[in-house]
């Protein structure tokens, strides 16, 4: 079986897909944005044996579960630390901080990491959420401030690391981002109707040099910002992937055109 890879903008149906895919081939390995992944290190650490065994000793209490939930890479420890519930005040927001997006890697520490990643998998019949555009791409566009020409370049050599014969993307596009968003503002919220995804989501684009530099402030400013992180990869998937990639009307595919892709 091919490596899938399930992309698109927030709001897409990306999740959706990847466990309609996932019911339909059983024997696919899953890896959702938050697990740990051979390839994506999204709401996950990257810790030092000495900031992982503090961390273990900092919350004794649960020392089993983070344990549980953690794999040895390279030296470094990699915590699935959302997939731990617990009361613990700030425990998710401390373990945060070990992770490497968002700016928190220099650029070339970034690209070293999900190079080395990419090149040592060699993996096959792994399904994947996220794992190539959404939160490499967020990072290189938000906090390195990479140009487009530097970001496609950046995948062609990302791309030149992965087994062609078992790579495919399926890639979710709207052209109705406006409504995509709307939609999922009122999707994600809690009991008493506040819109709790898009208020972080608005959040991080503020604060991120990126949305400084450009005076990011409104709903117009992230469906901008959407727009061009869309229009960006489909360029790579152009220049870069070619045929090994398959567009796909967010929310108006029909499985039995996908199953054929991926057998």
């Amino acid at each position: 079986m091919k490596n899938v890879f399930v992309e698109g903008i927030q709001g897409t149906g990306k999740s959706t897909l990847v466990n309609r895919l996932s019911a339909a081939e059983a024997g696919f390995h899953v890896y959702r944005e938050g697990d740990y992944s051979p390839l994506d290190l999204a709401w996950c650490t990257w810790m030092t044996q000495e900031e992982y065994e503090a961390a273990l000793k900092r919350y004794g209490t649960i020392r089993d579960e983070m344990i549980k939930n953690t794999v040895s890479e390279r030296g470094h420890y990699i915590i699935s630390y959302t997939r731990i519930i617990t009361d613990i005040p700030n425990f998710h927001k401390e373990l945060e901080q070990f992770e490497v997006y968002n700016g928190r890697k220099t650029l070339p520490e970034l690209k070293e990491l999900v190079l080395t990643r990419y090149r040592d998998f060699s993996g096959t019949g792994c399904l994947f959420e996220c794992a190539f555009f959404q939160n490499i791409m967020e990072d290189l566009l938000l906090y390195h401030m990479l140009t487009d020409d530097e970001i496609v370049e950046f995948y062609r050599e990302l791309y030149g690391t992965v087994n062609k014969e078992h790579f495919l993307l399926l890639y979710l596009y709207s052209d109705r981002l406006e409504e995509t968003i709307e939609a999922v503002k009122k999707e994600r919220c809690d009991d008493g109707g506040n819109e709790l995804w898009y208020s972080l989501l608005l959040k991080y684009l503020i604060h991120s040099p990126y949305g400084k530099q450009h005076g990011y402030s409104t709903f117009e400013d992230v469906i901008a910002h959407f727009r061009h992180r869309q229009q960006l990869e489909m360029r790579v998937i152009r220049e870069v992937i070619g045929d090994r990639a398959v567009v796909l009307p967010s929310k108006e595919w029909e499985m039995d055109d996908i199953l054929p892709l991926v057998r």
